[in-house]
Order: structure tokens, then C-alpha cells, then sequence
């Protein structure tokens, strides 16, 4: 076992917090939530900013009506909500927020450190909200599998087109079509 396998398993976070797993989101909800697709995530290396989500069953519903709550990813209705950080921190700094913990769930940014196949080693680049509950903090060490990956930031998007080949490209420009679906 490798030593980022180890850490991904080895990996708690408080009040059963975990890594939302992107790939199934998709997989239930194909027409909403999207998540960038094998071609992309094979290029995503170190020094790059992915966006990951972290959530609790533990946390009852909120007040709201949950038809009333959108995901931030997809817009379809949530049980709970879900706190989005549009940017990581170290690109568009924010002054500080003060807002109560409430066991929602958080989507965050992480900057790649290491990357070993399908595994990578991140530092979080947000001000996390729900620290508190989940222990997840600003500078926090992380590991996630390729199938965390909800987004890679679009600065990056110009990198990760150049270091394709011409099979990749050809996976990237089939993948864009199925997305358009069909033309007339």
C-alpha cells in the first residue's frame, strides 16, 4: 500500500464528515451535476486547485424548505445546504467572515501537492466555515482520490488543454459534444 493509500485510509474528520464523492454524485443526477470528466482529471498535477465538498449525515435538515435550498453545483434542491467558496483564497482574498457553524455541508478549494496515480495530497485554500465541526482548517493537509474532484479552478484551463495529446484532445472534444447533446 502506498504511502498516500495508507493516509487516504487512515484520513478522519470529525462528526462523521467525509469527502463527497463526485464521480457518484454524477452518476445519480447525470443532467445536473457535473464534474469534469476522466480526459481532464488525468492532466489535474501538483500546483493546481481542485474543488472538493465535505458533508455530514449527522446534521439534521435545516429550517428551510429544502426545495428552496440549491445546490451550488447543480441548482437541483438539497436536504441541507451546502457553502461554496467560488475561489480559492490565495487567489481572490476575502476579509473574514464570522458565520455560526450549522453542519452543513462545504465545497472547498485544495492546492495539489502530490500527486501519486489516482491520489492526491492537498492544502486547503479556503477560510473553512464548519472547521469547527468537521477540523478541517485553512492550510489543512488532505487526501482525496480523482473521484473527489468536483472541479479544477479555470485558471488553470488553459494547462491542462496544452499538456494533452491528440487522443486526449479527441476524449475532451467527444466529451464537450455529449455534453451540448445533439445538434440539429
Amino acid at each position: 500500500m502506498s504511502r498516500l493509500q495508507q493516509r487516504l485510509q487512515d484520513q478522519r474528520f470529525r462528526n462523521d464528515y467525509q469527502l463527497v464523492d463526485g464521480a457518484e454524485m454524477h452518476r445519480a443526477n447525470p443532467a445536473t451535476f457535473h464534474v469534469p470528466p476522466a480526459v481532464l482529471k488525468r492532466q489535474v498535477r501538483p500546483g493546481q486547485f481542485v474543488e472538493l465538498r465535505i458533508d455530514s449525515p449527522r446534521f439534521s435538515l435545516h429550517d428551510e424548505v429544502a426545495e428552496k435550498c440549491p445546490c451550488p453545483s447543480c441548482a437541483g434542491p438539497l436536504s441541507k445546504p451546502i457553502l461554496k467558496h467560488t475561489h480559492p483564497a490565495s487567489l481572490f482574498p476575502l476579509p473574514d467572515q464570522v458565520i455560526p457553524s450549522r453542519g452543513w455541508g462545504e465545497d472547498f478549494w485544495v492546492r495539489i501537492s502530490e500527486r501519486v496515480d489516482d491520489l492526491f495530497l492537498g492544502v486547503v485554500d479556503n477560510v473553512m466555515v464548519e472547521s469547527r465541526l468537521h477540523g478541517v482548517w485553512f492550510g489543512s493537509e488532505i487526501v482525496f482520490h480523482a473521484d473527489h474532484l468536483l472541479a479544477v479552478h479555470d485558471v488553470h484551463r488553459r494547462e491542462l488543454v496544452s499538456g494533452m495529446d491528440v487522443q486526449d484532445l479527441k476524449e475532451l472534444a467527444a466529451w464537450l459534444a455529449e455534453l451540448r447533446g445533439p445538434t440539429t
